[in-house]
């Protein structure tokens, strides 16, 4: 299959320590001229020009500033797959496969990459699951099915299955919540109690501002009306949402969690974290703050930890991933699918940062505690 010309603009690797960690991440240069757009790029001309772009990154000076280190780095982690050509984020999947038997194929999601198509998508997860299907099952394979979504900024552990029958069946366990799933998050601040459930409904509303926007929020089913508790009447269009947390990790400004989303609600565990629990996620440039879209504000304190000036906060990823989800046996004689996914480098490197630790019993397994140190 020939790639289509200026469909790669370059590549950047960086690995979690371990190739089925690595990703490939887009550089803003261009690869090719309006000349050449009308003709087949081939596979020695695509390798030429990478080598020929890699020899020029070669010679950019590494910046002895920390702080211009640190945003390169950050700037590189955020970087999206959204315009390389699909075989190259099929490949990079790939590599991240989790688990794979007959019905299903459990991937590792980077971070940026959308799920679904939509305004402004250039590619998505599922335009290359017909090219990840003949990658792992030869030409002949049919493509595989989605199971379920994650947000594009949110990593971790993605269901796909084989057959559409068996992705049906997997639906139904999420939507009858028989699904057990388990996140972790770095948030600002630190909530009150260290563990709970949070339990309001969540709805969507168009926010007035400089920039008007739509956003999901809180729609409480009660209010205080001169000090006494007051039952609202509940909005058509609130969505029941609960979300249980308890903290793994803290520090004065900042914290570990664990959080167990019992609804499916949009964007729910960052709704509940940052309007519920004044708890945001590191990296929320959207639920940090209600009135605007801008970059999250940090305290001068966690700025100078994770070497970034209040400038550059921008640049910080969404600090939340799929880390397990248990899946329920899909036929007789066979066992619940418990399903684990490592960290990514960048999460990592910030809880080394923030200096909260890994769980030193962390029951869902993996060697992180020891990668941790090594940052």
């Amino acid at each position: 299959m020939a790639a289509p010309t200026c469909s790669v603009p370059g590549l950047w690797v960086w690995g979690t320590g371990q190739r089925v960690g690595n990703l490939f991440l887009l550089v803003s240069k261009p690869f090719c001229t309006a000349a050449a757009a009308s003709r087949p790029l081939d596979a020695q001309r695509l390798a030429e020009r990478l080598r020929a772009q890699k020899q020029e990154q070669k010679k950019e000076p590494v910046p002895t500033n920390p702080v211009q280190r640190r945003v390169r780095e950050l700037v590189r982690f955020t970087q999206q797959l959204q315009r390389v050509h699909p075989n190259v984020l099929a490949k990079a999947l790939s590599r991240g496969i989790l688990h794979q038997d007959k019905d299903l194929v459990v991937i590792n999601k980077p971070y940026g990459v959308p799920v679904h198509g939509g305004p402004g998508v250039q590619l998505c997860i599922s335009d290359v699951l017909p090219v990840l299907a003949k990658m792992l099952r030869g030409h002949k394979a049919e493509p595989l099915h989605l199971c379920h979504r994650l947000d594009k900024e949110t990593t971790g552990v993605m269901v796909l299955a084989w057959e559409k029958e068996v992705a049906h069946r997997v639906q139904q366990l999420f939507k009858t919540r028989q699904v057990a799933k388990k996140y972790w998050a770095v948030t600002v601040h630190v909530p009150v109690p260290s563990a709970g459930v949070v339990d309001i409904p969540i709805m969507e509303k168009e926010v007035q501002g400089q920039q008007q926007h739509r956003k999901m929020t809180l729609s409480p089913s009660y209010r205080m009306d001169n000090g006494k508790m007051v039952k609202v009447r509940s909005s058509r269009n609130a969505h029941i949402a609960v979300t249980q947390y308890r903290v793994l990790s803290s520090t004065l400004s900042s914290a570990l969690l664990e959080l167990q989303p019992v609804t499916g609600v949009k964007h729910q565990l960052r709704v509940h974290l940052s309007f519920g629990l004044d708890c945001p996620v590191l990296g929320d440039h959207k639920y940090s703050d209600w009135n605007r879209l801008a970059p999250q504000k940090l305290s001068a304190g966690t700025l100078k930890k994770l070497g970034l000036p209040q400038s550059k906060a921008r640049h910080i990823p969404l600090h939340l991933h799929a880390r397990q989800l248990i899946l329920p046996a899909l036929g007789p004689g066979k066992e619940d699918l418990s399903l684990v996914c490592k960290l990514p480098h960048f999460f990592v490197r910030s809880l080394s940062r923030l200096g909260l630790e890994m769980p030193s019993q962390d029951h869902t397994g993996g060697d992180e505690a020891g990668h941790l140190g090594a940052q």
